[in-house]
């Protein structure tokens, strides 16, 4: 998700010095960074955001008609995240955020709804697909390609 949010970034919205803080932590734009409250942690070992965590669908959403949920919860292993001062720019170039934390606070999903099949996600689906029960963002993502 990380990479579509910044390629989202330099070439639809316009801004093309877009980057994540953790590959230039010098950007001008960080569509991608980290939460406001680890910025001044000096030792970032331990605070990734690791495990388990609630993620809740938007309805009309093509997330929401993959897992047929209206929450779900996804593995995560990382620490860089969406930076919310871009979320409106986003929202009106039409962009469709699908999945964020319960509070609405972290954008866990989005999704682009021109287009046959593009989601991209902030959490790690391959842990939960396995050999004859894929994770439902693979499987719809067969699905539309035998579509095609």
């Amino acid at each position: 998700m990380q990479c579509a949010v910044i390629e989202w970034a330099r070439n639809i919205v316009g801004l093309t010095d877009a980057s994540s803080s953790e590959l230039d932590p010098q950007s001008k734009n960080p569509v991608i960074h980290l939460l406001p409250e680890q910025q001044d942690i000096i030792d970032l070992g331990g605070t990734m955001r690791l495990g388990v965590y609630p993620c809740r669908l938007q309805k009309e959403s093509k997330g929401k008609s993959l897992y047929d949920e209206d929450v779900v919860y996804e593995r995560h292993r990382h620490r860089y995240e969406f930076n919310n001062s871009y979320k409106q720019t986003f929202l009106d170039s039409g962009y469709k955020i699908s999945g964020t934390s319960p509070d609405g606070r972290l954008v866990e999903l989005i999704e682009l709804t021109n287009h046959p099949y593009f989601l991209a996600c902030q959490y790690h689906p391959e842990f939960l697909s396995r050999p004859g029960k894929p994770h439902p963002l693979f499987k719809g993502l067969i699905d539309a390609a035998k579509k095609l």
